[in-house]
Protein backbone atom coordinates (compact mmCIF):
# COMPACT_ATOMS: atom_id res chain seq x y z
CA UNK A 1 0.00 0.00 0.00
CA UNK A 2 1.07 3.50 -0.78
CA UNK A 3 2.40 5.88 2.29
CA UNK A 4 -0.07 8.95 3.13
CA UNK A 5 0.76 11.86 0.69
CA UNK A 6 2.19 9.61 -2.03
CA UNK A 7 0.86 8.92 -4.87
CA UNK A 8 0.05 4.97 -6.34
CA UNK A 9 1.59 4.70 -9.79
CA UNK A 10 -0.25 2.31 -12.38
CA UNK A 11 0.79 -0.83 -11.89
CA UNK A 12 3.25 -2.18 -14.42
CA UNK A 13 4.08 -5.28 -16.18
CA UNK A 14 6.64 -8.15 -14.40
CA UNK A 15 9.47 -7.26 -17.18
CA UNK A 16 9.05 -3.74 -16.69
CA UNK A 17 9.23 -4.28 -12.66
CA UNK A 18 12.32 -6.64 -13.22
CA UNK A 19 13.97 -3.80 -15.35
CA UNK A 20 13.64 -1.46 -11.98
CA UNK A 21 14.91 -4.37 -9.74
CA UNK A 22 18.19 -4.75 -12.56
CA UNK A 23 18.51 -0.63 -12.59
CA UNK A 24 18.52 -0.59 -8.42
CA UNK A 25 14.83 1.17 -8.54
CA UNK A 26 11.99 1.02 -6.93
CA UNK A 27 9.61 -1.83 -8.25
CA UNK A 28 6.80 0.45 -7.62
CA UNK A 29 7.14 3.28 -9.68
CA UNK A 30 10.84 2.91 -10.97
CA UNK A 31 11.46 6.75 -10.09
CA UNK A 32 13.57 6.57 -6.66
CA UNK A 33 17.04 4.69 -6.26
CA UNK A 34 17.15 1.90 -3.72
CA UNK A 35 20.56 2.27 -2.13
CA UNK A 36 21.96 5.82 -0.93
CA UNK A 37 25.88 4.03 -0.53
CA UNK A 38 27.31 0.68 -1.87
CA UNK A 39 25.39 -1.03 1.16
CA UNK A 40 22.99 1.12 2.79
CA UNK A 41 19.72 0.69 1.41
CA UNK A 42 16.62 3.17 1.66
CA UNK A 43 14.00 2.47 3.86
CA UNK A 44 11.14 3.75 1.26
CA UNK A 45 10.61 5.31 -2.00
CA UNK A 46 11.32 8.99 -1.50
CA UNK A 47 8.65 8.98 -4.70
CA UNK A 48 5.84 6.89 -4.15
CA UNK A 49 6.30 5.79 -0.71
CA UNK A 50 6.57 2.12 -1.07
CA UNK A 51 8.59 0.51 2.12
CA UNK A 52 11.13 -1.78 1.07
CA UNK A 53 12.37 -3.59 4.60
CA UNK A 54 8.88 -4.96 5.54
CA UNK A 55 9.74 -6.77 8.79
CA UNK A 56 13.38 -8.00 10.65
CA UNK A 57 14.39 -11.01 8.60
CA UNK A 58 12.37 -9.80 5.64
CA UNK A 59 15.77 -9.60 3.32
CA UNK A 60 16.67 -13.84 3.67
CA UNK A 61 15.16 -14.45 0.48
CA UNK A 62 17.99 -12.03 -0.95
CA UNK A 63 20.49 -13.76 1.04
CA UNK A 64 19.58 -17.24 -0.68
CA UNK A 65 19.02 -15.40 -4.37
CA UNK A 66 22.74 -14.61 -3.47
CA UNK A 67 24.29 -17.96 -2.69
CA UNK A 68 22.78 -19.61 -5.49
CA UNK A 69 24.13 -17.17 -7.88
CA UNK A 70 27.74 -17.12 -5.79
CA UNK A 71 27.60 -21.20 -6.35
CA UNK A 72 26.67 -21.42 -9.76
CA UNK A 73 28.87 -19.01 -10.86
CA UNK A 74 32.02 -20.29 -8.84
CA UNK A 75 31.52 -23.67 -9.79
CA UNK A 76 30.70 -22.66 -13.65
CA UNK A 77 33.74 -19.96 -13.80
CA UNK A 78 35.85 -22.71 -12.04
CA UNK A 79 34.94 -26.06 -14.24
CA UNK A 80 35.27 -23.67 -17.47
CA UNK A 81 38.51 -22.65 -16.50
CA UNK A 82 39.25 -26.35 -16.32
CA UNK A 83 38.12 -27.78 -19.58
CA UNK A 84 39.81 -24.81 -21.38
CA UNK A 85 42.91 -24.81 -19.98
CA UNK A 86 43.96 -27.45 -17.76
CA UNK A 87 44.03 -25.93 -14.25
CA UNK A 88 45.66 -27.85 -11.27
CA UNK A 89 43.67 -28.20 -7.98
CA UNK A 90 45.24 -25.56 -6.47
CA UNK A 91 44.75 -22.98 -9.37
CA UNK A 92 40.92 -24.51 -8.93
CA UNK A 93 40.64 -23.81 -5.57
CA UNK A 94 41.95 -20.23 -5.50
CA UNK A 95 39.51 -19.34 -8.79
CA UNK A 96 36.73 -20.78 -6.86
CA UNK A 97 37.32 -18.98 -3.50
CA UNK A 98 38.16 -15.73 -5.31
CA UNK A 99 34.79 -15.98 -7.05
CA UNK A 100 32.85 -17.28 -3.76
CA UNK A 101 34.28 -14.47 -2.30
CA UNK A 102 33.64 -11.51 -4.96
CA UNK A 103 30.47 -12.27 -5.86
CA UNK A 104 27.81 -12.18 -3.01
CA UNK A 105 29.66 -8.15 -2.40
CA UNK A 106 29.17 -7.62 -6.42
CA UNK A 107 25.87 -9.04 -6.31
CA UNK A 108 24.52 -7.72 -2.84
CA UNK A 109 22.52 -5.32 -3.95
CA UNK A 110 21.27 -6.69 -7.40
CA UNK A 111 19.85 -10.13 -5.24
CA UNK A 112 18.15 -7.33 -2.72
CA UNK A 113 16.72 -5.79 -5.16
CA UNK A 114 15.72 -8.65 -7.25
CA UNK A 115 13.71 -9.94 -4.43
CA UNK A 116 12.08 -7.19 -3.41
CA UNK A 117 11.03 -6.64 -7.02
CA UNK A 118 9.34 -10.58 -6.75
CA UNK A 119 7.77 -9.99 -3.34
CA UNK A 120 6.47 -7.11 -4.54
CA UNK A 121 4.98 -9.03 -8.17
CA UNK A 122 3.57 -11.88 -5.44
CA UNK A 123 1.50 -9.06 -3.45
CA UNK A 124 0.39 -7.60 -5.97
CA UNK A 125 -0.97 -10.55 -7.18
CA UNK A 126 -2.39 -11.43 -4.06
CA UNK A 127 -4.06 -8.57 -3.65
CA UNK A 128 -5.69 -8.62 -6.98
CA UNK A 129 -6.84 -12.62 -5.86
CA UNK A 130 -8.26 -10.88 -2.82
CA UNK A 131 -10.30 -8.33 -4.77
CA UNK A 132 -11.83 -10.99 -7.01
CA UNK A 133 -12.91 -12.89 -4.42
CA UNK A 134 -14.36 -10.22 -2.11
CA UNK A 135 -16.28 -9.10 -5.48
CA UNK A 136 -18.23 -12.37 -5.76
Amino acid sequence: MSEPGHPVPLPAGVSRVLARALRLRCPRCGESALFTGPFTMQQRCASCGLTYEREPGYFVGAIYLNYGVTAVLALGITWSLDLAVGLTLRQQLVVAIAVAALVPLAFFRYSRSLWLALDYLVTRADERRERRRQRR
